[in-house]
């Protein structure tokens, strides 16, 4: 049977390696290939154990008709949370945190090489920059001792490593590890793919980081979160590298280590009001008692549309999370850390269909005891994707103190413009070409861009402001230029003389 065959194949390898070095295996990509690819024994635990499970899955992981609103209590509003106010002493709470960033993509959705916490964002400041910045700003502030720590994957961690030497003289102290690193799976046999290897060993194309829900382990396994423990840290506030809006929040904080100790709270998610351009982000339920995640991947079908109703799902989770350190200590050694599958499908550059198993951080919440979602501001999701996404946060809609990023005072409406950028702005190099300067934004609505088209300085933009050049033709906007309710198409090009 087809499917019995990966466990054999599994199985066969892991006997054979068993007399191997204790700090590593080595697993033969194919019968086939005679090179060896060194992979940790932990990465093999977990990949096996993955792979089983995923054998083992019949059917959806939910059922719909269990799905259950969650009780009132159960997300908290934001405001009730800061109307408590802050302790005497801010500084005891901070001593108690540490900062985790998931540092483990790649800049190539925007045409970048390398991690994409390198990529500049802001007066030359790149996602990694800020957020340094903003820890070394808590700790002057404070007094305080707040480590930063960078969950890496293999694809990013040699370019990381090598830039944080220019943080050595910041007042902040940074850790990283990686994530484990698992084979591609061939979608029709399910065994590992072959591949060549490169003259390093290295192979991108065989194997993945299987999404950011291997903190738990990944963290444990490194032996950080054991250091961290006996410093005297209880919390981890995790977030993803990309996200600008997520910054250490001093009342969310203190809501955590104030809790009394028969009803700790050891897991808080950080969920956000729903607009139509979230449909697809994972919720909070309640779920066989629990609160649970719930992402679009686990839907059956026949309730996507559903599911992506805002109405009913009013919600939806930001990433950003607030997790007990000694609770994942607890649950990585009972081995009840359970997470849902995700069957990731993807297409190698050769055409072949390979998926990835990967799972979510936020899954892990129905594991934690006294797990609690707080509605926070949207001001915290400021999430950096695309250049539509980039060219919010470079505009005078920000101001930037300290690595923050806060909405301007004089922007009218709390909410961002909806900015669609076309596929000539895909690539952050060509995007900043077709920028002289960024355009003013402090009273746009939407901006919808598509075609060959340029800004010159200084421009402004108000309202909803639509530019189209069809195939052919070119817009240049000229300098000084303002757009107010506009829809600009056909062919537009200011000559110099």
């Amino acid at each position: 049977c087809l499917y019995h065959q990966p466990i054999i194949f599994l199985s066969v390898i892991l006997k054979l390696n068993r007399y191997k070095a204790r700090k590593s295996l080595h697993w033969p990509l194919t019968k086939h290939h005679s090179c060896v690819f060194q992979v940790s024994r932990k990465d093999f635990e977990g990949f096996t154990n993955l792979f089983h499970r995923f054998l083992q899955v019949k059917g959806p992981s939910v059922e719909w008709v269990k799905i259950q609103r969650p009780p009132e209590d159960s997300i908290q509003p934001y405001d009730k949370i800061a109307a408590r106010g802050l302790p005497d002493s801010v500084a005891a709470c901070l001593n108690k945190l540490v900062v985790v960033k998931l540092n483990g993509g790649l800049g190539t959705s925007m045409g970048c090489k390398g991690p994409k916490s390198l990529i500049s964002v802001r007066n030359e400041n790149t996602f990694l920059d800020l957020t340094v910045q903003q820890i070394e700003h808590l700790n002057k502030t404070y007094n305080t001792d707040v480590p930063l720590v960078l969950m890496n994957s293999f694809n990013t961690d040699e370019d990381t490593k090598k830039i944080l030497q220019k943080y050595t003289h910041h007042r902040v102290k940074i850790h990283t590890f990686n994530q484990s690193r698992y084979p591609r799976i061939n979608k029709e046999s399910l065994l590992p793919v072959s591949t060549h290897l490169s003259m390093n060993g290295q192979s991108a194309e065989g194997w993945y980081p299987p999404g950011h829900g291997d903190i738990y382990a990944s963290f444990y396994n490194s032996g950080l979160l054991d250091q961290l423990i006996e410093q005297g840290k209880e919390y981890i506030f995790v977030s993803n590298i990309d996200n600008l809006g997520a910054t250490v929040d001093l009342h969310i904080l203190h809501h955590l280590v104030s809790q009394p100790n028969g009803k700790r709270c050891e897991f808080i998610m950080e969920v956000t009001d729903k607009t139509r351009a979230d449909v697809k982000g994972g919720t909070l339920i309640q779920y066989d008692g629990k609160l649970r995640l719930l992402e679009i991947a686990q839907v059956p079908k026949d309730h996507v549309d559903e599911f992506k109703s805002v109405s009913k799902f009013k919600i939806f989770n930001t990433n950003n999370l607030w997790i007990s350190l000694a609770a994942i200590k607890r649950l990585q050694e009972q081995k009840a850390m359970d997470l849902e599958i995700i069957v990731n499908p993807k297409t190698l550059d050769g055409g072949q269909n390979v998926i990835q198993l990967e799972t979510a951080v936020g899954a892990a919440i129905k594991c934690f005891d006294n797990a609690l979602g707080i509605n926070v501001p949207r001001s915290r999701f400021l999430p950096v994707k695309t250049t539509s996404d980039l060219l919010l946060v470079m505009s005078n809609l920000y101001s930037l103190d300290a690595g923050s990023l806060t909405m301007s005072p004089k922007r009218e409406f709390p909410t961002t413009p909806h900015v669609k950028l076309g596929s000539s702005f895909t690539k952050v190099q060509e995007y900043l070409i077709r920028f002289e300067s960024i355009p003013d934004m402090l009273e746009l609505d939407h901006l919808t861009v598509s075609g060959d088209v340029t800004f010159g300085k200084n421009v402004s933009l108000k309202g909803t402001v639509i530019i189209i050049a069809n195939h052919g033709d070119r817009i240049d906007i000229p300098a000084g230029s303002m757009l107010e309710n506009k829809i600009v198409s056909g062919n537009l090009r200011i000559m110099d003389h």
